[in-house]
């Protein structure tokens, strides 16, 4: 595939593309004997994998260290699998906060719903009915 259709496949500018694999996010992907970028289904492989993992937020250093590893052969599995266990630990705890903040929302916009919208409703009503007397 070129460069067009992965980025039109993955929802990323060309740019991006480009930009990961300058920094070493995915591998050097092949090109044709025109010089055109030719993605193969292990580059979209790649893509895929460090397009979720920046949507978790992991850093770019992070997946560039685990991509040189990757490179490096067998021998650095055990480094690779560090920085797994490090990102899932740190999404773990990121999820654990964000259904917090969730469960908070869901609480306040309850209030909202239960006590707060029907008293400004009365409010309103009282109001309305009050400047109806008095015009």
């Amino acid at each position: 595939m070129n460069i067009a259709e992965v980025a039109a496949k993955f929802d990323l500018t060309q740019d991006t593309l480009r930009y990961y694999e300058k920094v070493g996010l995915i591998p050097k992907v092949k090109r044709t004997s025109g010089g055109t970028r030719n993605y193969t289904e292990y580059d979209c492989g790649w893509i895929d994998f460090i397009k979720c993992m920046r949507n978790a937020g992991v850093q770019v250093d992070a997946l560039v260290e685990y991509v040189k590893l990757f490179e490096k052969g067998d021998s650095t599995a055990d480094a690779r699998k560090q920085i797994l266990v490090r990102e899932h630990d740190r999404v773990a705890a990121q999820i654990t906060d964000m259904q917090y903040t969730l469960d908070r929302l869901e609480v306040k916009i309850e209030r909202y719903e239960k006590d707060i919208i029907p008293v400004e409703k009365e409010l309103i009503l009282a109001h309305n009915k009050q400047t109806a007397k008095t015009d």
